[in-house]
C-alpha cells in the first residue's frame, strides 16, 4: 500500500489472555484504521501468564522472562502486520504497547504490565511508547480505563447520548452524552469468569456465542451472591482485574452440586446485569450502547443486554467505523500519538487523577 504520513501501531493484549491485537493507523488528516492483525498466544505462554497472577516462587525471574517472551511476540506481530501492507518499519512513528497486565493495584499505588519495551524497540527498530497507566496512578488516579478519551474523540455524537461498552476480560464503559462531562469506569467482569469456567469444565477457550450458557438455567441464589460483590456497589472512578474476579472467588460461592452449564448461564446473567446496572445508575438518558471487545460477538450476551435495557439501542462499534475487535489496539496507537505530541491521554473525571497527564514512557528506536 502507499503509506500515508504519521503512521502508528497499537498493540493490546488484555485480561482474556487470548493473544495480541495490532492496529495500524494514521492520524492525518483524521485518525483512521488502515490494517489490523491478531496473533494468538501459545497455550503454554497464556498458562504461565495466568500462573503469575497468583503469588508464587521466583516471581521476579518468571516475570522478567515472560516480559522478554512477550516483547518477541509483539515484535513478530508488528513485523507480520507491516509485511501484509508492504510498509517499511521506518515509516512508523511509534508503537503504542499496552503490555500484559499481571497486577493492577491502584489503591496501593502501582500497576504492572509485562512486555520489555526496550527489547521491542530493539527488535523492530521502531520507537515504543509503553507503561501508559503508571503516570495516572502517580497522580492519584486508577490508571484505568484509559480508552475513554479515545472513545470521545472518535465516537461522541452531538445528537445522541451514547455509551461505548468494551467487553473484554473486564467490562468497562465510556459515557458520552452529547454535551457535558465524559465518564468511564470498569463495570465488573466481562468474559473473564465465563472463559475460566469454559476452560475448567469443557477445555474450551471461551463459550462461543454463549452456546453453553444457552443450554443452562440461571441459578438465582448464585446470581444474587455474585451481584453482592462490593466492587459493583462502589462509586466511580473504579477499575478492576483478576484481583477482584477470579475462579477462587467464584468457587467460594458454589456448593459443588451445581450443573456446570447452569453456572455458565448464571455467569453470563451476572456479567450482563452488572453492565446494565452500571448504565442505569450512572448514564441516565442513554439512547445507544455500542459494544466492542471479544464479548461483543456473543449473541446471547447481546440479547440479554437488550432485555435488561429495553429502551436502549444495542449495536457494535463497527457501525461507527471501527470494528469491535480493534478498538483497544487502535486506542493505544492513538495514545502513543498523544504522548509524542506532549498531549494528555487521561481524563481526570474518568480515572480520578489530580489532572490531565501526558502518559507513557518513550523508548527510542
Amino acid at each position: 500500500m502507499t503509506a500515508p504520513p504519521d503512521l502508528y501501531i497499537g498493540l493490546m493484549s488484555g485480561t482474556s489472555l487470548d493473544g495480541v491485537d495490532a492496529a495500524l493507523i494514521t492520524t492525518q488528516p483524521e485518525p483512521a484504521l488502515l490494517a489490523s492483525l491478531w496473533l494468538p498466544y501459545p497455550e503454554a505462554l497464556a498458562r504461565r501468564i495466568l500462573d503469575l497472577h497468583e503469588p508464587g516462587g521466583d516471581e521476579l525471574d518468571r516475570a522478567a522472562r515472560l516480559g522478554n517472551e512477550l516483547a518477541d511476540l509483539y515484535a513478530e506481530t508488528v513485523t507480520r502486520l507491516l509485511a501484509t501492507q508492504g510498509i517499511d518499519p521506518r515509516r512508523i512513528r511509534a508503537i503504542g504497547c499496552h503490555g500484559q497486565t499481571v497486577r493492577h493495584r491502584p489503591a496501593l499505588g502501582y500497576t504492572l504490565q509485562l512486555g520489555n519495551a526496550a527489547r521491542l524497540a530493539e527488535r523492530t527498530g521502531i520507537r515504543v511508547v509503553a507503561d501508559f497507566r503508571s503516570r495516572d496512578i502517580a497522580a492519584g488516579g486508577q490508571g484505568a480505563p484509559l480508552v475513554p478519551a479515545f472513545h470521545a474523540a472518535l465516537f461522541r455524537s452531538p445528537d445522541a447520548h451514547r455509551v461505548i461498552m468494551n467487553v473484554g476480560g473486564i467490562a468497562n464503559l465510556t459515557d458520552l452524552p452529547p454535551s457535558g462531562t465524559i465518564r468511564g469506569f470498569d463495570c465488573g467482569p466481562g468474559n473473564m469468569l465465563m472463559d475460566a469456567w469454559a476452560q475448567r469444565h469443557w477445555g474450551l477457550a471461551y463459550d462461543r456465542d454463549g452456546a453453553i450458557a444457552g443450554t443452562g438455567t440461571g441459578i438465582e441464589a448464585l446470581r444474587e451472591r455474585l451481584l453482592a460483590h462490593p466492587f459493583l456497589a462502589a462509586a466511580p472512578p473504579k477499575s478492576a482485574g483478576r484481583e477482584e474476579f477470579n475462579l477462587a472467588w467464584l468457587e467460594g460461592l458454589l456448593s459443588g452440586r451445581e450443573r456446570p452449564e447452569d453456572v455458565m448461564r448464571t455467569l453470563l446473567e451476572f456479567t450482563v446485569e452488572a453492565m446494565a446496572a452500571a448504565v442505569r445508575a450512572h448514564c441516565p438518558g442513554t439512547a445507544e450502547v455500542y459494544l466492542c471487545g471479544g464479548g461483543a460477538h456473543n449473541g446471547t450476551l447481546r440479547s440479554l443486554l437488550a432485555q435488561r435495557l429495553p429502551a436502549v439501542r444495542i449495536g457494535l462499534t463497527g457501525e461507527l467505523g471501527v470494528p469491535a475487535d480493534w478498538v483497544e489496539a487502535y486506542a493505544f496507537a492513538w495514545l502513543a500519538h498523544r504522548t509524542l505530541r506532549g498531549e494528555p491521554g487521561n481524563l481526570p473525571e474518568v480515572t480520578g487523577a489530580q489532572g490531565p497527564r501526558v502518559l507513557g514512557a518513550i523508548y527510542p528506536a
